[in-house]
């Protein structure tokens, strides 16, 4: 991270150079258009596939919260996509999405021919089936989380709320969830986490294209450092990369660790 750090404020180009030139490579990357397509595909993608995770995930863990029949069997298959890499998920989601072999040819072949389902070829809309594959992924996982929440809480609170003639769901939005607060908190680190450093699932999916239409500041990187020779532009976008993640955990860490020193 360091040497990182160094070589953002060094003139390197196709080879480390120790010559400092100060903000330069900063000012080049903010100059590039490119970086802000990442940097806005960045934000799109971390609400997307952050909020539907979680709302997912959430939705997820109330319906096996049910104590219902193969509750076991159903976690199990909803928990197995985390299991694979995103670079098996963004590769298997590139057949699905891709118009000629998928989800659109199946359609059509079923008689519906004018039916179009072509986002992932389109450069406003490809960012969105990476959020499709982000979701898929991901949603089992927070599930897992927030279902070992809700078995953490007393079943005497909600048998309380039942019988002064409380709802389910409204047991569930009134008592349930805010006391899954940090449970909340800890998945939505781990997921925001995993967005800002996307890079695996993307460069299967759509390895940035059409164009650099999907572009995040992880492939922005990989391009410029390994591929255009543009180290210190891409120890830069680097550098704030690490800036964001870490604007992310210290307040975590410190709400955290100030959590525990009070409870001392």
């Amino acid at each position: 991270m360091i040497w990182n750090g160094v070589l953002s404020f060094s003139a390197s180009r196709m080879l480390p150079n120790y010559e400092m030139v100060g903000l330069l490579q900063y000012e080049r990357l903010f100059a590039m258009d490119r970086w802000y397509v990442a940097m806005k595909n960045l934000g799109i993608f971390g609400v997307g596939y952050v909020g539907g995770s979680m709302l997912i995930g959430i939705i997820l863990a109330i319906l096996l919260d049910q104590k219902i029949r193969l509750e076991g069997a159903l976690r199990t298959i909803y928990l197995y996509p985390m299991a694979l890499s995103f670079v098996v998920t963004g590769t298997a989601w590139k057949w699905l999405l891709n118009p000629d072999l998928g989800i659109e040819k199946m359609v059509r072949d079923w008689g519906f021919t004018h039916f179009t389902f072509d986002w992932l070829i389109q450069t406003d809309t490809a960012i969105y089936c990476i959020i499709i594959a982000g979701i898929w992924q991901s949603a089992g996982f927070t599930m897992a989380l927030f279902l070992a929440g809700l078995r953490g809480i007393d079943t005497s609170i909600f048998k309380a709320a039942q019988m002064d003639g409380a709802s389910l769901p409204k047991i569930y939005w009134r008592i349930a969830l805010p006391m899954l607060r940090p449970v909340f908190f800890s998945t939505l680190m781990v997921l925001s986490h995993l967005a800002i450093k996307s890079f695996d699932l993307v460069m299967s999916l759509t390895a940035g294209g059409p164009g650099y239409a999907t572009d995040v500041p992880a492939t922005f990187m990989y391009t410029m450092a390994f591929t255009r020779g543009q180290i210190g532009v891409g120890s830069a976008s680097a550098t704030i990369m690490l800036m964001l993640v870490a604007a992310l955990a210290v307040p975590y860490l410190y709400s955290e660790l100030r959590g525990k020193d009070h409870a001392h």
